[in-house]
C-alpha cells in the first residue's frame, strides 16, 4: 500500500496497459475493462470485422512509439487503458507508471488465429509455425524479464482459456490486481465463449518442417 502511494506522488496516476502477442484475448481484455467503466483510450480507426466481430480497441498513435520522439501523449493516457503490444512495450516513456495485464494464450492457438487471419485477406504467413513459436517463446521470456525488472512496472498475467473458462475467478483477480475499485460482476459480462473459435484440442497438428 505504501509502495503504490509513493509511486502515485511520483508518477501520478498510473496507465493501465493491456498487452499481449496478436490473436492472444488482448482486445477481449479490453472490452472487459470497458464494460467495468474504465475509460479506454480508442479512436476507433480499426473496426470490427469477422477476426474481432466485438472491436478491436486499438489507439492507432500506439503503432509509432518506436519512430517518435514526442511521446508526452501517453501521459494523457494516465488513469486510462491503453492497448500496447508486446514489441512496443520497451517504447513506452519512463516517465510513466504502467499496470500491465499480460493476456496469454496457448501459441499453438496464436499462431492458427494469425494464420486464418492472414488467410481471409489473401496472405501468407512468411514465417514456418514452427519458427514463429520458437521466436515467440523467446520473446515472451524477454518481455516477461523486462517489465519484472522495471519499478515503473507492475505486471499480472492472465490465460485466453483461463479467462474464458473461469471467467469470474478472472475477474476477481483483475479487480484485485487494479485496486479492488471494480465490479467483477461487470467485467464478467463482456466474456463471450463463442469466440474462442482455434482451441487446441481442434487443431490438426501442424506438420514439422523437412529436415
Amino acid at each position: 500500500m505504501f509502495g503504490r502511494l509513493l509511486r502515485r506522488l511520483r508518477y501520478g496516476d498510473e496507465v493501465i496497459v493491456v498487452t499481449g502477442l496478436p490473436r492472444s484475448g488482448t482486445s477481449m481484455m479490453m472490452k472487459m475493462l470497458d464494460a467495468a467503466g474504465l475509460s479506454i483510450m480508442t479512436d476507433n480507426v480499426r473496426t470490427a470485422d469477422e477476426d474481432n466481430p466485438k472491436g478491436y480497441y486499438e489507439f492507432e498513435r500506439v503503432k509509432e512509439l518506436e519512430e517518435e520522439t514526442d511521446k508526452s501523449w501517453v501521459r494523457d493516457t494516465r488513469g486510462k487503458v491503453l492497448k500496447v503490444i508486446t514489441h512496443l512495450l520497451k517504447a513506452l516513456p519512463e516517465e510513466n507508471f504502467y499496470r500491465v495485464i499480460f493476456m496469454r494464450r496457448d501459441l499453438d492457438e496464436v499462431l492458427a488465429s494469425q494464420n486464418k487471419m492472414l488467410e481471409r485477406r489473401g496472405e501468407e504467413n512468411p514465417i514456418s509455425d514452427s519458427k514463429a513459436k520458437e521466436a515467440y517463446q523467446k520473446h515472451i521470456i524477454d518481455m516477461k524479464v523486462f517489465l519484472r525488472t522495471r519499478p515503473n512496472f507492475e505486471l499480472l498475467e492472465v490465460g485466453y482459456t483461463e479467462a474464458l473458462n473461469d471467467p469470474k475467478a478472472v475477474a476477481e483477480k483483475v479487480n484485485h490486481f487494479l485496486g479492488d475499485r471494480l465490479e467483477p460482476e461487470k467485467l464478467m459480462s463482456a466474456v463471450d465463449g463463442q469466440l474462442y473459435r482455434n482451441r487446441k484440442e481442434l487443431l490438426a497438428p501442424v506438420p514439422s518442417p523437412p529436415a
